[in-house]
């Protein structure tokens, strides 16, 4: 399959899920893996909504983990999601959640592999009302980007980084927000 970000580009965002949303699987598993083994006592685990849940590959190694409380959003991969976790799936996207459509409250909010397709004039919205539900937001990102602590009031508090095969890093970077 060719790299997400030409698929990306080639059909969008939207698109491109509207086309493969129920046969995704996130090509970075084993450095989620490691990072969520690594740093799961870094987060508050009783209440986790896992944001952006692709086919639901977070939230099985919570599950893994005994995290037992855990929620998902995805507004492309909430059918895919439900087949393999066999759990429900809010459909919440990026405006979604601005809208202020987002319901819950959760001791932490992990969005893998996502958040980085926000549109810049977004994110500080996205982000407030982020952190409206929960204390602690955690990214999972191939990227820098996006990056929150240069939101007013964004605190960025743990990040760790693994190294895929071919060398690249993917990193944790866990924020909290000054009320």
């Amino acid at each position: 399959m060719k790299h997400l970000r030409k698929l990306y580009e080639q059909f969008g965002v939207d698109k491109y899920y509207q086309e493969y949303g129920d046969y995704y699987s996130n090509p970075h598993l084993p450095q989620i893996v490691e990072l969520l083994q690594q740093n799961i006592t870094t987060i508050n685990s009783e209440a986790i909504l896992d944001f952006c849940a692709g086919g639901g590959e977070v939230t099985a190694v919570l599950q893994s983990l005994d995290v037992k409380n855990i929620a998902a959003s995805d507004p492309f991969t909430a059918k895919l999601y439900q087949k393999q976790i066999e759990q429900p799936c809010f459909d919440w996207s990026f405006e979604d959640v601005i809208k202020g459509k987002m319901k819950g409250e959760y001791s932490s909010i992990i969005c893998c592999f996502a958040m980085h397709l926000c549109e810049p004039s977004q994110l500080y919205p996205l982000v407030t009302q982020l952190f409206a539900h929960s204390p602690s937001l955690v990214i999972i990102t191939p990227h820098k980007r996006p990056q929150l602590e240069s939101l007013d009031g964004v605190n960025l508090v743990n990040t760790a980084f693994v190294l895929t095969p071919r060398g690249k890093k993917v990193h944790w970077k866990e924020y909290s927000y000054d009320y």
